[in-house]
């Protein structure tokens, strides 16, 4: 069963994610969503949609794989997710996430790593819960959040691990716009996507790429010495 699955129609890219639960993040997923963007660059897509399933856009990590990684796997596990959220974050057309569902941890990561962000109404939860569950939070994840989340809120969302409902999180300027029904979503992306689909995309690209690609570096390394001093 694909976990992710991709298509394109004219110009506009959509990344689904439904493995049926949780949509966690493991191996395969990375896998899957790592070829999702290569097609999407191939493709040209001008706009990529990333999207969950009903209920959750992401959970995060597969807690129940994490325990089973030996040092060195857990090392490269965390650099092939951290490569993953960077490539969104760094991705060369505009990107919109629309979550119908819970967005916790790497969920809620991989939301911010978009350039707009919207989701469905409802009790969910979006969250970042590493400072509750004994997670160190690394240098690439306060980058991508830098760019989602005001500086008045990223204490709270960051370390104190705050978790908000979806009205709660467009009142922090952390989403978009909440929608009260699919229907609604669909729409807000569509509005979303037409505005984006004016820019010149090369001069887009260029653009977040001289913004973007020395930090990305530059966190990259620092993972390196993060997961060493973990070890």
């Amino acid at each position: 069963m694909e976990k992710v699955t991709y298509s394109i129609e004219d110009g506009i890219a959509r990344i689904t994610m439904d493995d049926g639960k949780a949509n966690a993040m493991n191996w395969e997923f990375f896998e899957q969503m790592g070829k999702s963007m290569d097609q999407a660059e191939n493709d040209g897509a001008k706009v990529l949609v990333i999207t969950g399933r009903p209920g959750f856009f992401s959970g995060g990590l597969d807690l129940k794989l994490l325990p089973t990684l030996s040092a060195s796997e857990f090392a490269d596990f965390a650099t092939r997710f951290a490569r993953t959220m960077l490539r969104v974050f760094s991705f060369p057309a505009p990107t919109i996430a629309a979550s119908s569902g819970h967005a916790i941890a790497g969920g809620a990561m991989l939301s911010f790593a978009c350039d707009r962000r919207f989701a469905l109404d409802g009790a969910y939860r979006i969250q970042m819960n590493e400072t509750v569950i004994g997670i160190t939070l690394p240098s690439w994840m306060f980058l991508i959040a830098s760019c989602a989340i005001p500086s008045r809120w990223r204490n709270e969302a960051l370390l104190h691990a705050r978790a908000y409902n979806p009205n709660e999180a467009v009142e922090r300027g952390i989403l978009d716009a909440v929608a009260h029904d699919a229907e609604s979503l669909a729409a807000h992306v569509k509005a979303a996507t037409e505005e984006l689909l004016t820019l010149n995309l090369p001069a887009y690209a260029a653009s977040k790429k001289n913004w973007r690609q020395a930090e990305v570096e530059h966190v990259l390394d620092l993972l390196k010495k993060e997961l060493s001093d973990q070890a």
